[in-house]
């Protein structure tokens, strides 16, 4: 079982993350010989968090109830709350699941939080464009590892920028396995150009509906 754990911070981007969510919630894409996901939100205190969009969601755990293992995925959304010491604690987390062999997946605003910890001082990464991070990161040291794309992925850190949500997505669905390559790369194609063909090749990389 894989436990995908989607961090709810206040003023959370909700357009950054839907894109993977719904993949992994609706399942609707994965192959037959899938690995078991579980998405659970996660966030200081069972409190309702409300994102940017206005939305209030209700946390399934905190944070001190995220299993740190190789089969954990933390998800990092971006938010204009990010330089809030409140949220220190996951981003300690995040250095912890990475050191254990966990998936870490930041984007915008939440890798200058790993920056500010050090985490993306000597491995590939993105964020919102060269020279944001050393804009919002003083003690940030990793300019030559900086790669301008809109989502990069090292092993088991994937980082995004703002604009990045979708190629973010296909990192994530693609380090877990949990698609045909070529249903993912469908799927990418549709979302990323608009052309209906796409969708359609998309629907014929599945396996027939079993008749109920």
């Amino acid at each position: 079982m894989i436990t995908v754990y989607l961090y709810l911070i206040a003023t959370m981007a909700d357009w950054e993350i839907g894109f993977v969510t719904a993949e992994l919630n609706s399942k609707r894409f994965f192959k037959q010989d899938a690995p078991s996901v579980c998405i659970k939100t996660v966030s200081l205190t069972k409190e309702c968090v409300k994102t940017m969009g206005g939305l209030t969601i209700l946390p399934d755990c905190t944070i001190d109830e995220i299993a740190v293992s190789a089969n954990s995925v933390l998800i990092l959304p971006g938010a204009d709350t990010w330089g809030e010491a409140e949220n220190e604690k996951i981003i300690a987390k995040a250095a912890e699941l990475l050191e254990k062999g966990g998936t870490v997946c930041a984007i915008c605003g939440a890798t200058v939080a790993l920056a500010n910890l050090g985490l993306l001082d000597s491995r590939p990464h993105t964020s919102n464009g060269a020279g944001f991070l050393e804009m919002f990161c003083p003690s940030y040291k990793g300019t030559a590892f900086y790669v301008d794309d809109p989502s990069v992925c090292d092993g088991n850190l994937i980082t995004a920028s703002a604009t990045g949500g979708l190629l973010f997505a296909k990192q994530i669905i693609e380090k877990l396995g949990i698609f045909q390559q070529n249903t993912l790369e469908e799927w990418y194609a549709y979302f990323s150009t608009g052309e209906a063909w796409h969708f359609f090749a998309l629907m014929q990389t599945l396996p027939p509906r079993k008749n109920k």
